[in-house]
């Protein structure tokens, strides 16, 4: 190959210091071993890359596209050598980190901004699925880390024994109504047959190939489905149907009024949900985010509940 990083450097000192003199001070040469590189080049690719004529080391045309596009591949290497750099040091060059639609972005703000000040170098990669995508996110080897996946898991994650879990809290529902919906002012408690009738609101599950997995939903309800809990919130405050919503979620909304609490003869029992991660654990990066998770303050933020008790031991699936 004709074309080398070190050819490329010459290039772009050049360009940038006006003249090969002042290139070969900051590259440490002389000039005339800079004058060789580039004649060399000039007659590999069979082009003129400075126009010569001027005081100042000016670019052709044909330089100018060169000096673009090398620099591309400059930072490039650049990148991969501190990449390779990350990756001797035990930090991953990047972690993939799913959330539960559950968990809103803005909770996991404090926990990224803490890993900053770790200079790890560690690119993070967030995404956020629904339910049984969660799951399919880890098996498909799309995710390193999920957060709020729910209680449990598939069949094939539970046999595997490549996974492990730990608890990260629990989710407490509430049935809610907007002011003007139908059941608003029902007498309590709502029965399923009752509840039945009207639409409810659910967030759709984002898994493709393991089975669907649905929650607080009646046989033959008629369902509007969105994408984000946050979106199911929004639709229910437009009475654009019923159902239950995470209580820290829904609690300022029923104080201000703009929702309403129905209880259920059948009410929605209390969920648990858990980090998962694939086993053996080799990077720093997930070994912190894991740690991390453990602590209730943590766990707090990123669900609005009751910080536990005391932590839960990591159970194999």
């Amino acid at each position: 190959m004709n074309l080398t990083l070190e050819a490329l450097q010459v290039l772009d000192a050049i360009a940038r210091k006006g003249s090969f003199a002042a290139a070969a001070v900051e590259l440490d040469r002389v000039p005339s071993a800079l004058t060789y590189s580039v004649r060399k080049l000039e007659e590999d690719l069979d082009v003129l890359l400075f126009d010569r004529r001027g005081h100042r080391a000016k670019l052709t045309s044909a330089g100018q596209e060169l000096l673009t596009e090398g620099r591309h591949l400059l930072l490039a290497a650049q990148e991969l050598e501190r990449r390779v750099k990350r990756a001797a040091t035990g930090w991953e060059v990047e972690l993939r980190i799913v959330l539960d639609s559950i968990i809103p972005f803005d909770s996991l703000l404090p926990l990224i901004e803490a890993f900053d000040r770790e200079n790890a170098g560690t690119r993070l990669r967030i995404s956020h699925e629904t339910l049984s995508g969660v799951w399919e996110a880890l098996l498909s080897d799309r995710a390193d880390l999920a957060i709020g996946a729910p209680h449990g898991g598939p069949d094939s994650i539970r046999m595997s024994g490549g996974f492990q879990t730990r608890q990260l809290g629990m989710i407490e529902w509430a049935f809610a109504v907007a002011p003007g919906h139908p059941l608003a002012n029902a007498p309590e408690p709502l029965t399923a047959s009752l509840i039945q009738q009207y639409r409810a609101v659910a967030v759709g599950d984002t898994g493709r190939s393991l089975p669907g997995i649905t929650s607080g939903l009646l046989s033959g309800q008629d369902i509007l489905t969105v994408p984000s809990i946050a979106a199911k919130l929004q639709a229910q405050l437009r009475g654009l149907g019923c159902g239950h919503l995470p209580r820290w979620l829904a609690a300022p909304y029923f104080a201000s009024g703009a929702l309403i609490e129905k209880q259920t003869i059948e009410a929605k029992p209390i969920d648990k949900t858990q980090i998962a991660w694939r086993t053996p654990v080799v990077g720093k990066s997930l070994k912190w985010f894991i740690t991390q998770l453990s602590e209730p303050v943590v766990q707090h933020t990123l669900l609005g509940s009751p910080a536990p008790h005391h932590h839960e031991s990591i159970s194999n699936v």
